[in-house]
């Protein structure tokens, strides 16, 4: 869903010393369009047109298309403006951080920032040269997410997110290591099987289609679908990181407050993937903690989970 801002609109008739009321009696509009402007609905061509004309310059001048998601907002703009020290600026160090040290990279949060922050690190003894690629690379993944957050998920993107945290690693040189495609060999987490490579596409399929066939989505349904994601293990390394970040998309989307899994409560979260098909409360949970975590994190900026 997508609504209209007048920001440019507001400036221009604050240069002339007009109010979106005093439009009434210039050109003959309702109060009722007047107050489509304050509720960012879209004016008509011809109406967008008046104004323009009586303001000396263009429709597209006047006002843009953003998201109804003010969270997604507030990102997408820190994100273009490359805002320091904002929201964005704290998800992408700390979605980062968690996210691959769950899965063993040896970067500190302070090493994640400082690569993050600077394009540098001071990396000591025995870092691999890929745990400092996965961060960056990571980075750049949930740039994809913010900039597709409101598309509807398919195969494709999921694809490339894999591609964007995989390409250039030591696993991207394996003859049969798929970069942003599925597994050609079985694998086993944890000690339980995942989905046999034959069947991934398939079942991949049927997870995508139930769930974007659902008439309404709520955060339960997306915790379901990172459950199933994780059963079936699409790829062949990288599917938690993949997973979590197809979730933050999901949140984003469905105006929902995203959830960030801190390494702190990973074994709490793998019980919870684990114990899955017997008891949903616990990953549920999990979830629903690192929900608000991130709530805290909107805190610091001032930002409120949305009403709907």
């Amino acid at each position: 869903m997508r609504v209209v801002i007048y920001d440019g609109l507001e400036h221009r008739l604050a240069d002339r010393g007009l109010t979106k009321s005093g439009l009434t009696p210039l050109l003959g509009l309702s109060s009722r369009t007047v107050a489509k402007i304050g509720r960012g609905e879209r004016l008509s061509p011809a109406t967008l047109g008046k104004i323009a004309a009586l303001l000396a310059c263009n429709p597209a001048d006047l006002c843009r298309e953003v998201s109804a998601n003010p969270l997604l907002r507030v990102l997408r703009e820190e994100k273009e403006g490359r805002i320091s020290g904002g929201l964005y600026h704290e998800l992408q160090v700390r979605m980062t951080y968690n996210s691959n040290h769950m899965e063993g990279s040896r970067l500190s949060e302070d090493q994640t920032r400082m690569i993050f922050e600077t394009n540098t690190i001071d990396a000591g003894d025995g870092i691999p040269v890929d745990d400092i690629l996965e961060t960056v690379h990571h980075f750049r993944a949930i740039d994809y997410v913010i900039d597709t957050a409101e598309e509807t998920l398919t195969e494709e993107i999921i694809k490339q997110l894999h591609g964007i945290l995989k390409r250039d690693t030591k696993d991207a040189s394996l003859p049969w290591f798929a970069v942003g495609d599925y597994k050609k060999r079985a694998n086993v987490v944890g000690g339980r099987e995942t989905a046999r490579p034959k069947d991934v596409p398939a079942r991949m399929r049927t997870l995508l289609a139930e769930y974007n066939a659902l008439p309404e989505v709520r955060v339960e349904d997306i915790i379901a679908f990172h459950a199933v994601f994780e059963q079936i293990h699409p790829f062949q390394d990288g599917n938690g990181r993949v997973g979590r970040l197809i979730a933050l998309k999901e949140c984003l989307r469905f105006h929902i407050v995203p959830f960030i899994i801190e390494d702190a409560k990973k074994a709490f979260y793998y019980r919870g993937l684990s114990r899955w098909n017997e008891e949903k409360g616990f990953l549920t949970e999990t979830c629903l903690d690192g929900q608000d975590t991130f709530i805290r994190l909107m805190a610091m900026f001032g930002l409120e989970p949305s009403a709907e």
